[in-house]
């Protein structure tokens, strides 16, 4: 049992989980000058470092370069080889690509352990469950010990849906937390689930060279983002040659064999009776919070009907002392999120000035080739509430650097209240946008009005250039 900060007067925070909620809470309360102890069964960082967020990216972003060579032939530059000869297509070494991938990411968890333990945390390696609202028990070979603590926070995410007609075996049928293990890229490589995961992956690999059919239960892909928005994806998609399924919902995935026994593809049956075979399946289809067998209902920690842990808008849970963050809360399945709520708690917690969670401000971004951000207020929640709204979209096609970089898919969009003119949300739609929204996101947060964002200056030629001319047509006249 730890007891000797207790007897110094030093808060003790233990930590379970060690994703962005997890690491980011425990950078706070060493700052803050709490004894920390963080427990992690798979390594620091968390699935978003070792087997999601940092990997897809990586993924996604060698893809990108892939694309660019298309991009560049009709700017006018050509590849040839060593003989003169044009070269026209590049080429993916899958096992070469996922080595960096997986390398990158180890070396991401490895510097934000570093960074821990530069700052005094205790790092324990294994499983971990609750016995009280004031006491952990972790797991390792060597046996249990439990862990005394004033302040504990749950931050253990979430882990793919596994679907009872889908059993992945990490070969032919794979979640995304498996496709890194993959040696030769997919001849033919189908994904279930057009969300945000499933279009991001679709087209990393489709940009890889794969041959990809995308099975969306859906009338669109990307059914929860903006409707403008996943229109452009969903074009370029085909445009590019991907098989989109709409409105096909996947009943079972199974592996194809020869007559050896040897698995040659998979086979995805549709609820109406259609056979899809490819080479090999991506299930994309959702996720499940990692919250159950491990204490929290028996501590009285209250959980949803969908297993995610209960929270109110500082993270604290239903028992005193106890604090959830991340995935695990199903609050906003983003790391910048987990960061914020794994912050949010730590100062609740120990007494430092704080001010709740604000998902109106949040931004987020969507990987695909062009790039989808929003922040703020959505085209979903102005139809929902009823409410008055400017709006104004320019394509950027009509800006000159998109001209010159060969862009020709995306836009940008705004969205502001009518006569004061505030700045109530907007979307980008193109390369870089998760870069392209902060000035947006800069815009929601501190409430500023079109005007104040049209009256900034901007780089001559840019994207950006859009976004000001954006807030300049929402300008009132009268």
């Amino acid at each position: 049992m730890k007891g000797e900060d207790h007897m110094n007067g030093r808060s003790h925070v233990v930590i379970v989980g060690g994703g962005p909620g997890g690491y980011e809470a425990a950078l706070v309360a060493a700052h803050l000058g709490a004894s920390v102890t963080l427990i992690e069964k798979d390594g620091v960082g968390g699935a978003a470092v070792l087997t999601d967020c940092v990997p897809s990216k990586t993924l996604i972003a060698t893809a990108d370069y892939m694309s660019m060579v298309d991009t560049a032939v009709s700017l006018g530059v050509h590849l040839t080889d060593h003989e003169g000869d044009e070269v026209s297509d590049a080429q993916a070494r899958l096992p070469e690509v996922n080595a960096r991938v997986l390398d990158l990411a180890s070396a991401q968890s490895t510097d934000i352990a570093g960074r821990l333990r530069e700052v005094g945390v205790d790092i324990v390696e294994g499983p971990a469950r609750l016995l009280d609202a004031s006491t952990v028990r972790s797991e390792s070979d060597s046996g249990t010990t439990d862990h005394a603590a004033d302040v504990i926070l749950i931050a253990t995410g979430a882990t793919p849906r596994v679907m009872a007609g889908a059993q992945p075996d990490g070969e032919r049928i794979l979640t995304w937390q498996q496709i890194y293990a993959l040696n030769t890229l997919p001849e033919h490589l189908i994904v279930v689930g057009s969300g945000v995961t499933g279009a991001e992956l679709a087209q990393a690999y489709l940009g890889l060279g794969a041959q990809v059919t995308l099975v969306s239960s859906r009338d669109r892909v990307l059914p929860g983002e903006d409707a403008d928005a996943a229109t452009v994806i969903e074009e370029v998609f085909t445009k590019r040659g991907m098989t989109v399924l709409s409105r096909s919902r996947m009943q079972a995935v199974e592996v194809v064999r020869d007559a050896a026994g040897a698995a040659t593809g998979v086979a995805v049956t549709l609820e109406d009776g259609r056979v899809v075979e490819g080479s090999h399946a991506l299930l994309a289809v959702g996720s499940v919070a990692q919250t159950r067998d491990m204490g929290l209902e028996e501590a009285g920690v209250a959980l949803r009907e969908s297993g995610h842990i209960a929270v109110d808008r500082v993270s604290r849970t239903s028992v005193r002392g106890v604090y959830a963050a991340g995935d695990c809360t199903g609050v906003l399945p983003l790391a910048s999120v987990a960061a914020m709520q794994g912050r949010i708690a730590m100062a609740h917690a120990l007494g430092d000035s704080v001010a709740p969670l604000n998902l109106d401000v949040v931004s987020a971004n969507i990987f695909t080739d062009p790039e989808i951000a929003t922040v703020g207020l959505s085209e979903k929640d102005i139809a929902a509430k009823g409410l008055e709204v400017e709006t104004v979209m320019l394509p950027l096609s009509r800006n000159p650097r998109a001209k010159m970089q060969g862009i020709t898919d995306g836009f940008v969009k705004l969205f502001a209240a009518p006569g004061s003119g505030t700045v109530l949300g907007g979307v980008v739609v193109a390369p870089r946008a998760s870069e392209l929204i902060f000035p947006v996101t800069l815009a929601v947060a501190n409430r500023l009005n079109v005007d104040q964002l049209a009256s900034t200056f901007t780089v001559y030629p840019s994207l950006t250039g859009s976004i000001a001319e954006a807030a300049r047509r929402l300008h009132a006249t009268s």
